[in-house]
Order: structure tokens, then C-alpha cells, then sequence
């Protein structure tokens, strides 16, 4: 069990609906009732019914997803390091639910069900099913608990296909929704590797054609086979090389003979002989090919047709090792929500673990989802003013007059929030940590979106509640529309970035206004420290030795100035600051005196 708190003991429970006549309507054209759901559920549904979170699972996963079902068992829920008290959902906040998918065969109706018309498994005669029957299934669950609205949908791999479809399908059921290493259509390779093991269950000869549950012999090799596969794609190069390597088993020698003798090779035969005591190779069949059927954008027309229905916030979360739904299938549907305009926060988590990082190496994420479902669960923020973060290290005062700035080692963000109009649409480009935002958000009430590229900021700005995008800005902001937002801010980054001149152009075709910080390399002790000593100087805004520096570019106030003539950009503000905060008039030579300077800045 996990060291932290568990759920203890829980049991499985039963929902049966869809009784003849009222079969339900498959995607595919056939009927299908009645139609038994397993699941189970973990924490308290609250007096409004507010709370409720739904798990859904990937193809071998099932309703079993935290805690144990006796004092004896050895073995917790697929997911149980992520459900429970105190954990990324934390059961003494939500109602948790997890129900095996429509097709499965831990307790919902699958193919090896009873066919009511023929008194036998259904076999190969159940009908062929699709990602959105098995959450239109789902849907009927949550209304038999009396859910009107979800808080939050959640689920991996497939559970990701699955929160897509309750996203684009039940919109207005779904207050917010987290997909995690996971793809809006499954790729030509995912195609393949499914393929394969289909054929390996086939091939098998006890598997008669489906029609195998009540024969002596099982198609436990061809389960098996394909078992095997299908882990491969679920780990990583690195993680193998670091697990296994070239070590063999039980010799030190070759034994020059076909047997299983690479660690690497008997610790997947252990997986397909114990996947095999727990599945079906029918469901197997079926639930890959409602994997393999799944394309949102061909459902709606296109990816934006089907992200502009999604409604709350989402969260999407991808693995930096995953090579079968790889970052950048989870960055197409950040992109599409962006262009939807839709409140979307990205993080691509980096893990050795492959696939299945999402089961096996949890710390971050669940920083990141205790985080986004805090603030999930508060009415929607966006134009709404509301308290700063509650941390010691967000507890600052209400800005002051323009002459007398915080105080602080960031004198430049009481500026930039009075520069700032009330409700605005606001970018920060390399937010940081995500403090100016949320002194925005609590001051300006703002519509905030963050991009950021360390993944301990990103885990910050969630923990403030704030959409954050994890992003390259010298790659450029291609995914956001021309004038999409009212600011766009960029403090204390210029100097780092690779591209100053093609992030300050695309910030301002983003953007109406551009608000730019940058320290002062014209300023006197930095120009005196370089002569007197004749070392690269090291001051308050530039603490780094040179060989640790991020800095890439030295500019001036002056060198600025001469940049947004030479560009046509027009200067709306040009504020030097001092190391207080003190503003410095332009006519007492703010290049020579201010260690840092904000220009507000628009196209002309």
C-alpha cells in the first residue's frame, strides 16, 4: 500500500440500465442492453453534488482504482498513488468515481458477457464499439448518482481519448477536464502495434473465433504476444537500458538456444503471463479497436471544431519519454484550445518512464493536479478579481504611487500593474514563478494566461491558480491570433531569449500593447565596474558570474529607443526605474542612472 493516507477498503459496485426496448444506440448502427456498468467510488459526495471527479481508465485498466477490497489483498487500485487523502485527488475534498469501459471484463458488459438472445457469451457477436459509446455509457452512470455537473474528468492514454469526448460531447457537464499522455487521433504507428497484437490473438488457435469461453484451451499465448507488444511501446529506451540493459536472467553464459534468457525477455513473458489471469482476449479486440477508430478532428470537421465546444478549464499534461502518444500529439490540442481562446494550461513533464510515466512516477503531476482542481472547484476566475496566492512568498501589499515602487527585488511589477487596465486579456510571456499574474488577477481582476518553460515554474502557477502554457517563446507564438490580447508583458526576459527581435514582433501581432522590462546595461555602476576593473560586472539585476550568465544580450535604455525606431514601433511609455523603485526623469539621464527600465510599446 501507499504510505500516504488510502481509501482502505472498498467495494465494487453494479449499475444496469439500457433495458429492452431502451437498448442504447451505438455509433456503429447496432443496439446494445441491457448494459451493466462496474464501479466504484471513493470520498463523500458533498450536499450540492459539486465534488464529483470521474477517473476513466486506459485499455487494461478497470474500475478498480484505489484502495484494496479486503484486509488480505496485496494489491491497491491501478491508480492508488494518486487517489486518496492527501494525494493529486484527494478523497477528503472530492467524490471520486472510476467505472470499467463499456467492452471491458472486470464487471461491465464486454464480450464476454451473456448475449440475452442466445443464453452464451456474445463473443465475436457483441457489437463493435467506439470511444464515444463507451462515454455515452458512462454519462447514464453519472446520472444514476445524481451528478447534474462534473467537477473535473480526468484519465491517461485512453482515459485521455475518453476525457476528449466528455469534453467535446457533454460540454455543459463538465466543469473541467485533465488529459494526460494522450492524443486526439491515434497515429499511423499506434495503428500498427494494435494490429499486431489483434493478429497475434487471432492467430492463436484456441481462439476458435472468439467463441472460446467455455472450451478446456484459452488463446493465453496469442493474449499473451500481444501483452508483451504493447508494454514495449509503454516504456522508453532510457528506462530499459537503466531496468534491464544486456543483463541475462538466470546465467551468467549464453545457452545458444531460443529459451528466454535477457532480463529484458522474462520480465515480459512475466507480464503476458499475468495479464492473461485478468483479461479477455475479446475485450482486448474490441477496446483496441475503439482506440484505433478515435479521431476528433475527422468527428467534427477539424481539431478547432471540436476544441471550440469545450467549455471550463483543462489541464493537459504530457511525458517527455512517451514515444507512443509523444508530446507533441498533446501540444496539437493545446494549440487548437489557444486558437478556441479556451483556459488550457500545458505542462511536458520530463521522465525516463516512457508511456507509462502516468501510473509510475507521480510527484509532479500530483503537484499539478491538486493544484488545477483547487482552483477548479472555485467559481471561474477570469475577469474576477480574488485573493493572491496564500504563500509567504506572494504576500505583498497594495501597489503604491507610481513614485514609490514595491519594494522589492522585483521593482518593475507594482509599475506594470498600474500600466495595466482593469479586466484586461493578459500574456506574460516567461512568467516566471506567476507572481506578477496573480498580483494582476488580484488587483486588475484579468484574464491571464502565462507561458513559461521550467517545469518548477509551471508547477508554481498552477499552485496560484493560473493558466500557464509550457512553451518556447523563441520558437514564437504561431498558435495565438493576430490582437488576441489586450497586453502582452515581457519582464525581466528579453535579455535571455535567443530571438529578441522575432518574440518582440510576434508579441506584437499577439498583442494590442506590449509592456517590455529589461535591466539597464547602460546603467553607471555596471559601465564602471566594466572599466575600473575591467571584469564583466556583476550588480543587483545582473548577480551571475559570466560563465553562469543567462543573459545573451546587452542592451541600454538607449539601444532600445533605437531598436523601436528602426522597427517603426511606436514608444506609448517610457518609465527608468531605480534600484528603489524611484522614476527617474527622462531628461536626467535615465540611460547613465536607472538599473532598469518598462517601455510600453504598440505597432504603429
Amino acid at each position: 500500500m501507499s504510505q500516504e493516507g488510502s481509501v482502505g477498503i472498498v467495494e465494487t459496485k453494479h449499475f444496469t440500465f439500457a433495458e429492452p426496448p431502451n437498448e442504447l444506440e451505438l455509433e456503429g448502427g447496432r443496439k446494445l442492453g441491457p448494459i451493466t456498468l462496474a464501479y466504484e467510488t471513493y470520498g463523500t459526495l458533498n450536499a450540492d453534488k459539486s465534488n464529483a471527479v470521474l477517473i476513466v481508465h486506459a485499455l487494461s485498466g478497470d474500475a478498480h482504482a484505489a484502495g484494496v477490497h479486503s484486509e488480505t489483498d496485496a494489491k491497491p487500485g491501478w491508480w492508488d498513488n494518486m487517489i486518496g487523502p492527501g494525494k493529486g485527488f484527494d478523497t477528503t475534498k472530492y467524490f471520486v468515481i472510476c467505472s470499467n469501459v463499456l467492452g471491458g471484463c472486470q464487471g461491465s458488459t464486454g464480450p464476454g458477457s451473456i448475449n440475452p438472445a442466445t443464453g452464451k457469451p456474445y463473443g465475436l457477436d457483441f457489437p463493435v464499439i467506439t470511444i464515444g459509446d463507451i462515454v455515452h455509457a458512462q454519462r447514464f452512470l453519472v446520472e444514476h448518482l445524481g451528478i447534474s455537473k462534473l467537477l473535473c474528468v480526468a484519465g491517461g492514454s485512453m482515459g485521455g481519448m475518453q476525457t476528449l469526448e466528455w469534453m467535446t460531447r457533454y460540454p455543459e457537464l463538465v466543469a473541467s477536464s485533465i488529459v494526460i499522455a494522450s492524443t486526439p487521433v491515434l497515429s499511423a504507428m499506434g495503428i500498427a502495434f494494435d494490429s499486431v497484437g489483434r493478429h497475434a490473438i487471432q492467430a492463436d488457435p484456441a481462439f476458435k473465433h472468439g467463441d472460446y469461453y467455455r472450451a478446456e484451451e484459452q488463446p493465453d499465448e496469442g493474449l499473451a504476444i500481444a501483452r508483451m507488444l504493447a508494454h514495449i511501446t509503454y516504456l522508453s529506451d532510457q528506462s530499459m537500458g537503466k531496468k534491464f540493459g544486456r543483463a541475462l536472467r538466470f546465467t551468467r553464459e549464453y545457452s545458444y538456444d531460443f529459451k528466454s534468457e535477457f532480463s529484458v525477455e522474462t520480465y515480459l513473458d512475466y507480464q503476458g503471463e499475468q495479464f492473461v489471469n485478468r483479461f479477455d482476449a475479446n475485450s482486448y479486440l474490441y477496446i483496441t479497436k475503439a482506440i484505433n477508430y478515435f479521431d476528433l478532428g475527422a468527428q467534427y470537421g477539424s481539431l478547432d471544431n471540436a476544441m471550440a465546444r469545450v467549455q471550463g478549464k483543462i489541464m493537459v499534461l504530457s511525458y517527455s519519454s512517451d514515444w507512443l502518444y509523444p508530446p507533441y500529439q498533446s501540444q496539437q490540442v493545446v494549440d487548437a484550445l489557444t486558437r478556441q481562446r479556451k483556459d488550457v494550461t500545458y505542462c511536458n513533464i520530463q521522465s525516463e518512464y516512457g508511456h507509462d510515466a502516468f501510473l509510475l512516477e507521480v510527484d509532479v503531476m500530483k503537484k499539478l493536479i491538486s493544484g488545477f482542481l483547487e482552483y477548479a472547484a472555485q467559481p471561474a476566475k477570469k475577469g474576477a478579481r480574488r485573493q493572491p496566492f496564500a504563500d509567504s512568498e506572494a504576500d505583498f501589499g497594495p501597489p503604491t504611487a507610481s513614485t514609490s515602487i514595491y519594494e522589492g527585488d522585483r521593482v518593475d511589477y507594482d509599475m506594470i500593474v498600474d500600466l495595466v487596465d482593469e479586466g484586461a486579456r493578459v500574456l506574460d510571456i516567461g512568467c516566471g514563478d506567476g507572481e506578477l499574474l496573480d498580483r494582476l488577477i488580484h488587483y486588475k481582476g484579468v484574464d491571464d494566461t502565462g507561458i513559461e518553460l521550467a517545469q518548477g515554474n509551471i508547477v508554481s502557477c498552477v499552485r496560484r491558480g493560473i493558466s500557464v502554457i509550457q512553451q518556447d517563446i523563441d520558437k514564437g507564438l504561431t498558435t495565438l491570433p493576430d490582437q488576441s490580447y489586450d497586453f502582452v508583458i515581457l519582464s525581466m526576459t528579453l535579455q535571455v531569449i535567443k530571438k529578441p527581435d522575432f518574440v518582440l514582433q510576434e508579441m506584437l501581432r499577439v498583442g494590442k500593447k506590449c509592456i517590455v522590462s529589461f535591466p539597464n546595461f547602460g546603467f553607471w555602476k555596471v559601465r564602471a565596474k566594466s572599466m575600473l576593473l575591467g571584469k564583466a560586472p556583476v550588480t543587483r539585476n545582473l548577480p551571475y558570474a559570466w560563465w553562469l550568465s543567462p543573459n545573451r544580450h546587452v542592451l541600454s535604455i538607449k539601444d532600445f529607443r533605437e531598436y523601436c525606431r528602426d522597427r517603426n514601433f511606436r514608444i506609448e511609455r517610457e518609465i527608468p526605474l531605480s534600484r528603489r523603485g524611484f522614476v527617474w526623469s527622462a531628461q536626467m539621464w535615465p540611460n547613465m542612472l536607472a538599473d532598469e527600465a518598462v517601455f510600453v510599446i504598440t505597432s504603429r
